[in-house]
């Protein structure tokens, strides 16, 4: 396997990391020996496909592979430690299970008002002579909707915004101490609030997913106190921190291509949004580990090995995609890996699709001349892909 090297934190790797995956590509074909990592990475979508749904690979480390965390993370990891995300069977099936019978089509379908109005709410506050997109339209709606739908009061939203991205902040390349410090005391800051609020939901219920979690866990017995507190979190940072990153690029690639017109049509916004998907998605690399010997193509990934998928560069395949590097909203839709693929597929994808069609086409109705102010730039934040801020300008007569 070749072995190549790139700073995940270099200005320019950061700014477009495609450019290495396509000289990685060609270079190494399907999978690389990344240094920086000192992981196996695989390329291709057929490979990155293929270990994200073969259940000889998981999240999980093998037992002669787990090893202690540092004191000083030790609340962070006392959440992450019952996350669907870090699970596999059977435990991952019962969490899983548990929540997609509350997190059900009907209630997120029926969410896409409450979506939209908030998308009005938010342009009437915002100056259309210069605003960030990213601040300012796309952090708070998926907040705000994550929020009511939880059952957790939105006011909170600014305090529940900052643990989210202290606690995401221990899967980007640039962490340090101080990074972990500020994630581990998020965590612990996190559940306590949750707690107080699940405790209130006991003693008086609504029509929210809290409440349906305690209702499943005490009836059933299925979800333990911790179980419930980590998978509350999970939603709540899962549920925003990916659609902000999406709706910015989406944006982003839309101005850039000059593609606006007729991308958002109601017979074409769903194509629009797969294609954002694909073509810039927020997360750009997925871990798991080898269970036993596995043939990846021409490569043999040994048991206990972990791998990294390259979900960015998977997406970009030229075996699979004509002009992958090209953005077009027109192009037939083809299913891609931006939500993962098999066990851990995206819970959330209905309700982030639905997030992005309502911001987009809402803020596009709003402000149908709307462009750049300056070149956008992506935040130092791998494995996260996301614009730092989205400065844009409506066009004086595009207001309604």
């Amino acid at each position: 396997m070749i072995s190549l090297s790139q700073s995940p934190t270099d200005p320019q790797f950061v700014q477009d990391p495609y450019a290495f995956y396509e000289t990685a590509r060609q270079s190494a074909g399907g999978m690389f020996h990344w240094q920086e990592y000192d992981l196996p990475c695989a390329l291709s979508y057929g490979a990155v496909w293929a270990i994200l749904r073969d259940r000889r690979f998981g999240r999980q480390a093998p037992p002669d592979k787990v090893t202690p965390h540092p004191e000083h993370q030790a609340d962070f990891w006392r959440i992450e430690d019952h996350s669907m995300l870090e699970l596999e069977p059977p435990r991952h099936t019962r969490l899983r299970g548990l929540v997609l019978r509350a997190f059900t089509s009907r209630r997120i379908g029926a969410l896409e008002p409450e979506i939209t109005q908030i998308a009005h709410d938010l342009l009437d506050s915002i100056n259309p002579d210069g605003f960030d997109v990213i601040a300012d339209y796309a952090t708070p709606i998926p907040v705000i909707i994550i929020a009511r739908l939880l059952g957790v009061p939105e006011n909170h939203a600014d305090q529940l915004l900052n643990w989210s991205h202290a606690m995401v902040g221990m899967y980007q390349a640039r962490r340090t101490h101080a990074d972990e410090v500020a994630a581990a005391t998020a965590a612990r800051e996190f559940s306590t609030f949750i707690t107080d609020v699940v405790k209130y939901r006991r003693q008086h219920p609504a029509d929210d997913l809290i409440t349906h979690l305690i209702g499943a866990e005490e009836d059933g017995k299925r979800l333990s106190p911790d179980e419930l507190v980590t998978t509350c979190i999970l939603l709540l940072n899962a549920g925003h921190e990916a659609t902000v990153h999406t709706i910015g690029n989406g944006i982003a690639a839309l101005l850039q291509s000059g593609n606006v017109a007729g991308a958002l049509t109601p017979d074409q916004v769903d194509a629009t949004v797969d294609e954002i998907l694909r073509y810039d998605p927020p997360l750009h690399m997925f871990q798991r580990w080898a269970y036993e010997d596995v043939e990846i193509g021409r490569h043999t990934i040994a048991a206990g090995t972990k791998v990294a998928c390259l979900l960015g560069a998977a997406n970009r395949d030229p075996d699979r995609w004509s002009a992958p590097d090209t953005f077009d909203p027109f192009r037939p839709v083809q299913t891609h890996v931006s939500f993962g693929a098999g066990t851990h597929f995206c819970i959330g994808a209905p309700l982030a699709r639905l997030e992005m069609r309502a911001a987009l086409s809402v803020l596009f109705q709003r402000h149908p001349g709307l462009r750049l102010a300056q070149t956008p730039t992506y935040s130092n934040k791998y494995h996260f892909h996301g614009l730092k801020e989205l400065r844009v300008k409506a066009a004086a007569s595009s207001s309604i």
